[in-house]
């Protein structure tokens, strides 16, 4: 098994809360920025110094990285690189906001040794953006594409909603068009989630949101659309060209390790998951909480089949000492008769129909 690790640094700074988000994560100043990056790098070197596990994948996620600015990160990464055994060939992804992308130093991150960025960009209907509270514009977006691609850095993954307010087939293929066109390697598209806490769980009733039938709709054209074009559905949620899979998440899939810093930032470690709470004392004081052991084999079967290639047998059998459960296979058949799984002697996977019902049929799975 692989012994590298992951590690994901949490920006918990935006200039506008969406409406939609849950993520700890708020407005602050220039001063509060400067602060938190103080806290921030005294966290990295305590991390730096409990482990010499090379370090294959470094996402900086928030909250709004790119809010932050160029020699910010340029600082933190040069730091992280002080401290930790950092891969050659790693990836180091860092997310970025197309308001703040569209003045954003590309060519100095990239000389830090940025080499993937995500932008969140959710629709390229400026309706659609107005409905999701986002402070960017198309031309914001395709500004931020550009001059990341003319600073040498070709990975760039797009992010996309599915199953917002006013959505429709056709908008949906605009912003899908949207992105081939921009040259993008890597698509997310996720269906929103009303979460809790947030002002769209206050004004639902009052949203324009497709129904459950018309979200199954949006998605399955994704899929179908996106692969058309190039994009391989390799997750759930996430499809690219060819290569250009995010290693960082595929680690969280296949029960990998990471270590997580900063407010509400998750680990698995050691063999234990925890985490830091929402609390910006608790991270200065780098208190931790205990979630659970992690790595059994519910949870690899869990996270495994979010992947398309799928719950892979042989991979069980050596890291659990064992085959995989006829009962289990038993089941699968089942759901596979119904079109909602694939079994073959190496693996099981969801098909597209399967996915969106793939939280109850997992459930039943272990």
């Amino acid at each position: 098994m692989n012994n590298s690790i992951g590690l994901y640094i949490h920006i918990p700074f935006c200039k506008s809360k969406c409406p939609y988000c849950d993520f700890f994560s708020g407005r602050a100043s220039e001063n509060d920025y400067d602060s938190y990056i103080k806290a921030l790098s005294d966290n990295i070197k305590i991390w730096g110094k409990k482990t010499d596990k090379a370090v294959s994948t470094v996402y900086f996620g928030g909250g709004t990285p790119s809010i932050l600015g160029a020699e910010r990160l340029y600082y933190l990464l040069s730091l992280i690189k002080d401290f930790f055994n950092i891969a050659d060939d790693a990836e180091i992804t860092v997310e970025v906001n197309p308001d703040s992308g569209k003045t954003l130093d590309f060519d100095l991150l990239k000389l830090s040794g940025f080499n993937r960025i995500s932008v969140g960009m959710q629709s390229a209907v400026e309706q659609e953006l107005k409905a999701l509270g986002r402070i960017h514009s198309i031309n914001d977006a395709e500004v931020t594409i550009k001059r990341a691609q003319n600073a040498g850095i070709e990975n760039i993954s797009l992010d996309l909603m599915l199953g917002i307010p006013y959505q429709t087939i056709d908008s949906l293929k605009k912003s899908i068009d949207f992105c081939a066109n921009c040259g993008v390697t890597h698509i997310s598209s996720y269906i929103l989630k009303i979460e809790n806490g947030t002002v769209f769980e206050k004004i639902q009733d009052k949203l324009e949101l497709p129904d459950e039938d018309r979200q199954v709709q949006l998605y399955l054209f994704a899929v179908d659309y996106l692969k058309k074009l190039g994009f391989e559905q390799y997750e759930i949620s996430n499809f690219s060209k060819v290569g250009y899979e995010s290693r960082h998440n595929i680690n969280y899939w296949k029960c990998g390790e990471y270590i997580g810093i900063g407010p509400s930032a998750h680990s698995f470690f050691d063999g234990k998951r925890f985490y830091y709470s929402r609390n910006m004392e608790d991270f200065i004081e780098n208190k931790t909480y205990f979630d659970c052991y992690g790595g059994d084999k519910e949870e690899f079967i869990m996270l495994s089949l979010r992947l398309k290639s799928g719950l892979n047998f042989k991979e069980y059998r050596e890291r659990y000492n064992e085959d995989f459960p006829k009962d289990k296979i038993k089941n699968i058949k089942k759901f596979a008769v119904m079109g909602y799984m694939e079994l073959n002697d190496d693996c099981a996977y969801f098909t597209p129909k399967g996915y969106l019902v793939s939280n109850a049929i997992i459930s039943e799975l272990i």
